[in-house]
């Protein structure tokens, strides 16, 4: 959509959401420069759940120019399709690692639940829009006008109308929702939900739930083929890849994950994106400190990247699909690694505990 700016005051009232698991705290952040604008060409931004900010690097010096402060507990993140903002999720819930038991947990304050909205231009956070229980992750329809989020402690989905900024709908789906996609060409939007291990897929248009899929155990992140035909959805618990047919909503395939050669721990599949030729998937798993490289046609396992960093979470790669880049909460730190010979060319020091990242192009 095409923001004026009084557009961008209208698209600031809106609302959107997040909920889920999250990383094990890192060491406190990295003293970082003042907050300046975005660099003019491609950058990283890495969102530091420990630390309450965005972190913003330059991707052609692999510099950290800035940290904008947002606000609690940071993760998921999406800009708007004119590129204009920066919509990241925020919760005012306490950071609760697996096994955790969270009745021993301090309370969560709710008032602290919400999207932070960054003006990309200048850096500055706007306004943090209200949203669902502990927010995690979201996305964005092609035309800016709806959010679709995952509430974990009410087991919904919440569609947001960004023209008024009010929920306009709530969809039941499975327990303790986290990943939200929208297919390619915007008919439907799948949503994981790892405490019953289900995807939902549902009508963007009406609601209408089309299709609950059992997955294996503790599904997390999802990505689709460029053409929209196939989504790929990974099992943290499970050490496996549930490969989906997106036009009739069935299971096709399932691709186990063995342990990495190096790796001391099993496979946890968590982050995913798919390249532009929609011939290969990288997939991060973790615990294990790897990145699966998956070949999409075939539906198996080509190889692994190893010791890419401290539990890679967040993935995602350059433009050209050339690099990779991982958000590795533990180390504190931003892996940079060439996506044809997995070689980790550099890893950014951030400090905190970066769980997300995404690549933005220059506009």
């Amino acid at each position: 959509m095409k923001t004026s700016q009084q557009t961008l005051v209208v698209v600031c009232l809106a609302a959107a959401a997040w909920s889920c698991g999250s990383p094990t705290p890192a060491p406190a952040p990295a003293a970082a420069p003042a907050a300046t604008p975005a660099p003019a060409g491609p950058r990283l931004y890495v969102s530091d759940e420990t630390g309450g900010d965005v972190i913003v690097i330059d991707a052609v010096t692999a510099k950290v120019v800035t940290r904008l402060p947002v606000g609690k507990r940071p993760r998921g993140m999406r800009v708007s399709p004119d590129g204009a903002l920066l919509f990241v999720a925020l919760s005012g819930s306490p950071i609760a690692g697996p096994n955790v038991d969270e009745s021993t947990l301090p309370p969560a304050d709710h008032s602290l639940d919400g999207i932070g909205v960054v003006d990309v231009a200048t850096g500055k956070l706007l306004r943090t829009l209200k949203s669902g229980q502990d927010p995690e992750t979201f996305d964005i329809s092609a035309d800016g006008k709806s959010i679709f989020v995952s509430n974990e402690e009410t087991a919904e989905m919440s569609v947001v109308d960004t023209t008024t900024g009010e929920v306009r709908s709530r969809v039941k789906v499975g327990e303790e929702p986290e990943g939200v996609t929208i297919r390619p060409g915007g008919q439907d939007v799948y949503v994981t939900s790892e405490g019953s291990g289900t995807v939902t897929v549902i009508e963007t248009a009406t609601g209408k739930i089309l299709a609950t899929i059992k997955t294996d155990p503790r599904p997390r992140g999802i990505a689709f083929t460029p053409d929209g035909a196939t989504a790929f959805v990974t099992n943290e618990n499970g050490a496996s890849i549930t490969v989906i047919n997106a036009v009739t909503h069935t299971v096709a395939s399932t691709i186990k994950v063995p342990k990495a050669k190096n790796a001391t721990v099993p496979a946890k599949p968590m982050g995913i994106t798919i390249s532009s030729d929609g011939l290969q998937a990288f997939v991060s798993l973790g615990r294990a400190k790897s990145i699966a490289v998956i070949d999409v046609a075939k539906r198996t396992i080509l190889r692994f990247i190893d010791d890419v960093g401290g539990r890679p979470w967040g993935i995602t790669q350059s433009a050209d699909g050339k690099t990779l880049y991982t958000a590795n909460g533990p180390s504190g730190d931003v892996s940079i690694i060439d996506a044809a010979t997995g070689a980790v060319s550099q890893r950014v020091a951030t400090g905190g505990s970066p769980w997300g990242v995404i690549y933005e192009r220059q506009r």
